[in-house]
């Protein structure tokens, strides 16, 4: 289980919470939506989670499976199982896709990756994300669309395999097309792997068509003020945030 008790987070050298008082438990196979208006702390969540520099716990924990992980580092907290889908992918020039996605995978294992076992797997993966086998070769995210970044992010996460979940506006600037396309390979990644947990970071309920979410919750001035199920998604959709009774 992922669980956030209670934390207030701000950025460094800021005494401004961002966060305030927020708390949300995520068991195993469950699919979590987070939605909100700009500003309130989704992305700071989410940047929280993962342990950004920029951003300081004030208090409260983050717990997997009932550990703390405040002390660890970024690279630590991917190794027990947390991944995030980034709303603006980093490129990275001069390192390649393959290289990158092996060093990853190596580090996570300890073990050294089996050349023929990687590329098999990565040209199976390539196309089920629809991207071009010659990207494995280019420099990570360099040149590539929106799109295509967004579609190497799960590919990631079909390399890597994380039990925790966290996709930061995967939606964002995705066609028709690609959504579906994303969409349909975390499904079967969910399927494929019942232990993983899914929190869902998006400003509109379009990719809830496709994810189908256990819950929904709205925050709001940095905590969540009310949980439901896909009914409250649409409901924002239909009526704003203004006009949902988000008191505590």
């Amino acid at each position: 289980m992922l669980e956030i008790k209670n934390i207030n987070c701000s950025i460094t050298d800021s005494d401004l919470n961002i966060l305030k008082g927020l708390s949300l438990k995520i068991k195993e196979g469950e699919t979590h939506v987070i939605m909100g208006p700009n500003g309130t702390g989704k992305s700071t969540l989410a940047k929280a989670i993962m342990g950004h520099y920029k951003y300081n716990i004030n208090k409260g924990d983050i717990l997997i499976d009932k550990e703390s992980i405040l002390n660890l580092s970024v690279d630590e907290r991917a190794k027990k199982g947390l991944f995030l889908c980034m709303q603006d992918p980093t490129v990275i020039e001069g390192v390649s896709n393959s290289e990158f996605l092996r060093t990853a995978l190596s580090s996570k294992t300890g073990e050294k990756v089996n050349l023929y076992s990687f590329i098999t797997d990565m040209e199976q993966s390539m196309k089920d994300v629809e991207l071009d086998s010659s990207m494995l070769h280019r420099s990570l995210n360099m040149g590539f669309s929106g799109g295509e970044k967004k579609k190497n992010e799960i590919l990631q996460l079909k390399v890597l395999k994380p039990k925790y979940i966290i996709l930061d506006e995967i939606d964002s600037g995705l066609d028709v097309d690609s959504l579906r396309i994303v969409c349909d390979n975390i499904n079967n990644y969910m399927k494929e792997n019942k232990e993983a947990s899914l929190l869902i970071i998006t400003h509109y309920p379009r990719i809830l068509e496709y994810l189908k979410p256990d819950y929904v919750h709205i925050l709001k001035d940095g905590k969540i003020r009310k949980s439901g199920d896909i009914s409250l998604a649409l409901e924002v959709e239909k009526e704003g945030y203004t006009s949902i009774n988000v008191m505590s």
